[in-house]
């Protein structure tokens, strides 16, 4: 325990950072795994906007910011080449050569 008074009021404000910090950081990554489960437009939107909520806020740098984005982006592209390999099938030719 802190004896000094100055130290007993930074482990309050620690106190007081780190359950704001926790709470930024559970909504992001809330936001994250809706848009995983169900992608949609709305979701992507909203996991964006939670991301850069947490940078704005310094909870979470901007490159890992980048970085979640840019999963997110791979995620939905993947999405949809899926969505297009199942609706066109492609008919191959047996060309081996003897």
């Amino acid at each position: 325990m802190p004896i000094i008074k100055s130290a007993k009021k930074k482990v309050r404000v620690a106190k007081r950072n780190r359950a704001l910090n926790l709470k930024y950081t559970k909504k992001m990554r809330e936001e994250i795994k809706k848009y995983q489960d169900k992608p949609s437009d709305k979701q992507l939107s909203a996991a964006y906007s939670a991301i850069d909520k947490c940078v704005k806020k310094k909870i979470i740098h901007k490159n890992k910011a980048a970085h979640l984005k840019s999963k997110l982006s791979k995620f939905t592209k993947s999405k949809e080449r899926a969505v297009k390999k199942k609706s066109t099938k492609r008919i191959r030719k047996n060309t081996k050569k003897r």
